[in-house]
């Protein structure tokens, strides 16, 4: 007891400190972002637009999918440009050529090199000074630079509009036809885009970074990484490596041996009989394996509008159903059915922890959830088409379509439903565990477990922090707090204490070791996760020690992931335990995938793009998606995918898995991801770096850049990945359904009734 009053005591003091930490900085973006200024007025006092309409073209940019049709500060898709930079580096180049033609009476691209590097000066001199009046909360730009702007607002106008000029870029861009139809939308939209800009070309001080810290690196205004990036980089390797290091030493010399537990003869779950609410959780896994498949069919038809833009094989799709609904959609419904994966576990173990039987009412809630969650996912999808589709009012769309934000772009109203639905699945997990912690005995690994729960069900509710025009740093923040805080921390912790909850009751861990594994994996997930948020934010309008904090314990983050191979033996390990494991085989395969992906795609991939000096190049690039799609279905994926097959097996006793469905189920996956990622996007995105670091992100991901005829065949690749992993999708999602719905069974059953008679 002493051992994990040492373990417990080492777990608060990590929370508390890390979400100080979380919190003092935080308070620190509300007070360094960038300002938005009441108006924006020429030298000679003409009004460009307000605080009012940055904001209302924040909100316009939300209706068109905002984050999910290109980027800005990097955040987003990937297909499109990245609008702050593009915006940045067209607005640079118009103001050369308006300078050019006034000081020398001919185009940029036709004065000597002497005279465009006067010219050059100027430009840097101008962008990079800053013209906001705090006292008066006006921004002062030239006449010159108000020209320039003017010219690239017609740009995207034409752009974002039906223009048959721009047809063929809407198209490189997997743009729709007439994007956003409201003129007076699409100029506001210009004026956010405007600002998103020009917070990165503005030094906060003089001689300073600009808002951005540099970002994106742009090379006519001398946007490079400041010195406190290469810094605190260099300082995440340190750790990192130190890191390592210490885990090895401590794992070689403070861990205790302890003989493992002798495997009961029976498999003792079995030995509980299912309860109802347990019986009902069926239509949850066939929920999981329904979104599941959506979820993919949607991925490919995203994955493929990268090489047609506007068409799927010749049939002009984005007249329906666009690459930013498509994309939407392919993303929500991986959280909808991971989250899915994870609520049936918690449900399926709550009668077993409370003695084997349910609670009151606890399957009428049970039923309630699911209904629930049915309403939240069609809610929210048919949400997502009528904003797009431009159909929905704007004063509606943020509450009931489209928020614009990526991994949270459901509607408010859905949004909040989904957090009634997880409070209302942590009741019903309490209901179960509350009385088991009354019970004498030892209950350390049940409240780390009752934690991760309320983490779970509560913490989503960060979400609730922004709204429609929140200004955008203090938004990502809190989105943040969601997509890595929410998902990669607290799901995580969930992850590896319900696992090691499940082995302790099947008596091949002892709950000693159980416990103890559980409370020190906590503290380490905990010890980077928390601050390790900031490593998101380094360029989204915070100041430098936001970037030290992220840049620090980020590298912190990393370090438990490199021994997940011995936890991956461990698991596999177990399966020689007992002859009845050999019925959980599959389920435990799942889980040693996720310690691979967890190590390799969490891990490697992530830390890829961890240090600051390597996101500043490769922020917003395919580099992102690499880490995301090895991260998110690698690990999470996989992890709920293994829940699912594993209350599969025992709400249907008598399923046998089916070995050639598994198997190609299980390596095909594997295979199909491997595939997608390193002969494709991967690739894909170590080109782009190279474009980023020498001409900057505008090039990186343009039109001509994009559409080169070796990115062209890397994307038309992945098809070959991606079909591979479809069909290892398809063998899963007909094993579940045929584990639920066993036909052969059921008719061979009926013919035998039909005999007898």
């Amino acid at each position: 007891m002493a051992n994990y009053r040492r373990l417990w005591t080492i777990l608060l003091v990590v929370l508390g400190i890390t979400f100080s930490v979380l919190g003092y900085f935080g308070s620190e973006v509300y007070r360094s972002a960038p300002p938005i200024p009441a108006r924006v007025v020429t030298e000679s006092g003409t009004l460009l637009t307000t605080k009012e309409g940055i904001l209302d073209g924040q909100t316009a940019w939300q209706s068109v999918g905002g984050m999910q049709l290109g980027s800005v500060w990097g955040h987003g898709a990937y297909q499109a440009p990245d609008w702050t930079a593009d915006w940045l580096h067209r607005e640079l180049m118009a103001w050369l050529e308006l300078a050019s033609i006034d000081e020398f009476n001919q185009h940029y691209a036709d004065v000597n090199g002497e005279q465009q590097a006067v010219l050059q000066h100027r430009l840097k001199t101008e962008y990079r000074s800053n013209g906001y009046n705090s006292t008066d909360d006006v921004l002062v730009v030239s006449e010159r630079r108000a020209a320039a702007m003017a010219n690239t607002a017609e740009y995207y106008h034409s752009l974002f509009g039906d223009d048959p000029k721009y047809q063929s870029s809407r198209q490189s861009f997997a743009m729709k036809e007439n994007t956003l139809p409201s003129a007076e939308r699409r100029t506001d939209m210009t004026h956010f885009f405007f600002w998103t800009a020009w917070a990165a070309g503005t030094e906060r001080t003089p001689g300073e970074a600009t808002y951005t810290n540099n970002w994106p690196p742009e090379p006519l205004i001398d946007n490079r990484p400041t010195a406190e990036n290469v810094v605190w980089s260099l300082v995440s390797v340190v750790l990192l490596v130190a890191g390592i290091g210490g885990l090895v030493w401590a794992w070689a010399f403070l861990r205790k041996e302890e003989k493992e537990p002798q495997a009961p003869i029976t498999d003792p779950l079995t030995s509980f009989k299912l309860t109802p609410s347990q019986k009902s959780l069926g239509k949850y896994l066939f929920l999981v394996v329904a979104l599941f498949t959506f979820q993919i069919m949607m991925g490919g038809a995203t994955a493929h509008y990268t090489v047609e833009g506007q068409h799927f094989y010749g049939f002009e799709l984005s007249k329906w159903f666009p690459y930013s609904l498509l994309r939407t959609w392919h993303l929500q419904s991986a959280l909808f059915w991971i989250a899915t994966g994870f609520l049936a576990a918690g449900l399926f173990l709550a009668p077993i922890i409370n003695g084997g039987k349910d609670p009151k009412y606890q399957k009428l809630g049970v039923d309630i959830l699911f209904w629930a969650l049915i309403a939240v996912v069609v809610g929210s999808f048919a949400g997502n088409y009528l904003a797009i589709a431009q159909i929905m009012p704007p004063q509606l769309n943020f509450w009931l379509g489209h928020q614009g934000y990526e991994y949270v772009d459901l509607g408010r109203a859905w949004q909040i439903g989904k957090f009634i639905g997880l409070v209302l699945w942590l009741v019903l997990m309490l209901r179960g565990i509350l009385p088991a912690l009354r019970q004498p005995g030892d209950k350390h690994l049940l409240a780390l477990l009752t934690a991760s729960c309320v983490a779970i069900g509560l913490f989503y509710g960060a979400g609730f922090f922004y709204g429609e025009r929140t200004h955008l740093s203090v938004m990502e923040y809190w989105r943040w707090w969601i997509v890595h805080l929410w998902v990669e921390g607290f799901f995580e912790v969930f992850a590896a204490t319900a696992l090691a909850f499940i082995f302790c009751s099947m008596g091949l861990v002892s709950k000693r070791m159980a416990t103890t594994a559980s409370l020190a994996s906590a503290s380490l997930f905990m010890l980077g996760g928390i601050p390790g948020t900031f490593h998101h934010m380094y360029f989204s309008g915070t100041t430098t020690p936001v970037m030290a904090v992220g840049a620090t314990f980020s590298a912190l983050e990393v370090v438990p992931l490199v021994v997940l191979g011995y936890e991956a033996w461990e698991n596999w390990r177990l399966k020689n335990s007992a002859p009845w494991m050999e019925k959980v085989k599959w389920p435990l395969m799942f889980f040693v995938a996720v310690a691979f992906w967890n190590m390799l795609g969490a891990g490697v991939l992530g830390f890829m793009i961890n240090p600051p000096i390597a996101l500043y190049y490769i922020q917003g690039l395919n580099t992102t998606a690499t880490h995301a799609h090895a991260a998110l279905f690698g690990v999470y994926g996989f992890l709920a995918l293994g829940f699912t097959l594993m209350v599969l097996r025992y709400i249907r006793p008598n399923l046998v898995f089916n070995e050639t469905l598994m198997k190609t189920g299980f390596w095909w996956l594997n295979a199909g991801l491997v595939l997608m990622l390193f002969t494709s996007l991967l690739p894909i995105g170590i080109i782009q770096f190279v474009a980023s670091a020498s001409e900057g992100l505008w090039y990186a991901r343009s039109e001509s850049f994009m559409q080169q005829g070796l990115l062209q065949t890397l994307r038309w690749i992945r098809t070959f990945g991606d079909v591979v992993f479809i069909i290892g999708a398809l063998a899963i999602t007909w094993q579940v359904v045929i584990g639920l719905w066993p036909l052969r069974k059921q008719r061979d059953s009926s013919m035998a009734e039909l005999a007898a008679k």
